[in-house]
């Protein structure tokens, strides 16, 4: 009869099992140094450029926590399992890498176009995952992630900065209690979000010459669900950034990291604009471009403003930085104060250990995600968008609304 092989963590999970169980566990399990293997957060990392940040060295006397990498550029690859080390698999298809039974996160690094695809098969093969911003190239495929990782049980986290480990500063706390309270039947509040938002470092080449592609690049494999366009080198690496088919331009790249901590604070992570004004250039199909402003606003009367500052002219309605709390009657105030402040969160590895989500929730990172995409659309089309934010459909626009769910490749597909 053969035997299955038992991960050490799956080995604790059974020996602990049972109060009145006793057992006597080998140190060679508990690996080097007797670190409970309970504790160990084993990993793997998918995409190795940015994603080499992620490989952890298994050599520090401890057990192994790099167990596998995965990359479609063989040098990349190489590099990434010499500095992991022994035990460390490589492999150029993480399907592969999800064979793995011992391993407990995913770290998914790729470009965006293969974000959802990597997280809903993670998810289906019990790992957990860290998935790096944006969350998804087009919004139905952020809410078939939400679906997956619900679904399994997975802890999710995206790779976005200004929500996990928040300052703590109370008028943020404050805000998003009193935006969270429903005391406020209209909000009339804009925020102005004026950052460096790269529109010009990730706007993408119109005109090229196809080249060569490079013997250790598996160009089909990149693709993936992507269109089949020939090679250039400026389809790759950082600057895949300035193409629709992999990503969303500047404004896909940095707006995760901008819009997370404004989306904690207003108290919007279940919801979505539903109305999108963009003052742009009309768009190229394939390349992303430049573009000056974006309008969105939320059924309760909240706008955000993306500004970029970098083409046209700046926006020019009433200035404002947001909610002003001076402005908020003292008995609501009042209420507001009385409510239990929101429970800060735990690190990526302390979730997974303890199986409390505290907030890692993808319907958030799903819906900030979301703010990019409209404002994309809007940006595409050169036309206001009207969105149900419930069902995640533009209104009266079946042309804009061809970008919510944009066809796949075959043979991948969104299940």
């Amino acid at each position: 009869m053969r035997t299955q092989p038992v991960s050490r963590r799956k080995f604790i999970r059974q020996a602990c099992a049972g109060a009145a169980a006793f057992t006597i566990v080998p140190r060679h399990v508990l690996g080097r140094g007797y670190t409970p293997p309970s504790e160990v957060v084993t990993r793997a990392v998918i995409g190795l450029g940015r994603g080499r940040g992620f490989v952890s060295s298994n050599s520090g006397g401890g057990p192994p926590t790099t167990l596998a990498v995965c990359d479609v550029d063989k040098n990349r690859l190489a590099a990434a399992q010499a500095k992991a080390g022994e035990p460390c698999k490589a492999y150029t298809d993480f399907r592969r890498v999800l064979e793995h039974k011992d391993i407990d996160a995913v770290y998914i690094v790729t470009p965006p176009h293969w974000h959802a695809l990597i997280c809903i098969a993670a998810a289906q093969a019990g790992k957990d995952i860290f998935c790096e911003k944006p969350m998804t190239r087009f919004i139905a495929e952020g809410r078939a992630v939400v679906n997956a990782v619900q679904r399994y049980k997975r802890v999710f986290e995206i790779g976005a900065s200004g929500r996990f480990g928040y300052s703590g500063q109370s008028t943020d706390i404050r805000t998003r209690k009193l935006m969270k309270s429903g005391l406020l039947e209209k909000v009339d509040a804009v925020y102005r979000a004026k950052q460096n938002w790269k529109v010009r470092t990730w706007s993408g080449m119109v005109r090229y010459a196809p080249q060569p592609v490079p013997d250790q690049l598996d160009w089909d494999m990149y693709q993936g669900p992507a269109p089949l366009k020939p090679y250039h080198r400026h389809r790759t690496h950082g600057s895949f950034r300035g193409y629709w088919d992999y990503d969303g331009g500047g404004l896909a790249d940095m707006g995760q990291h901008y819009l997370n901590k404004f989306q904690w604070r207003y108290g919007k992570d279940e919801t979505s604009p539903v109305h999108v004004e963009a003052y742009a250039p009309p768009a190229h199909p394939d390349a992303c471009g430049m573009w000056g402003w974006v309008e969105l606003t939320y059924a309760d009367g909240l706008k955000l403003v993306l500004e970029s500052r970098e083409w046209g002219t700046p926006y020019d309605r009433a200035d404002s930085h947001g909610l002003d709390l001076d402005k908020i009657a003292p008995e609501l105030l009042a209420k507001v104060d009385a409510m239990p402040d929101p429970e800060r969160m735990r690190n990526f590895d302390d979730a997974i250990r303890t199986r409390n989500f505290d907030g890692r929730d993808p319907e958030s990172a799903h819906r900030c995600c979301t703010l990019l995409h409209l404002a994309n659309i809007a940006i595409r089309t050169g036309r206001t968008i009207r969105y149900d934010p419930v069902t995640e459909q533009i209104i009266g626009d079946e042309e804009a609304n061809r970008l919510i769910n944009v066809p796949m490749r075959a043979p991948w597909h969104l299940t």
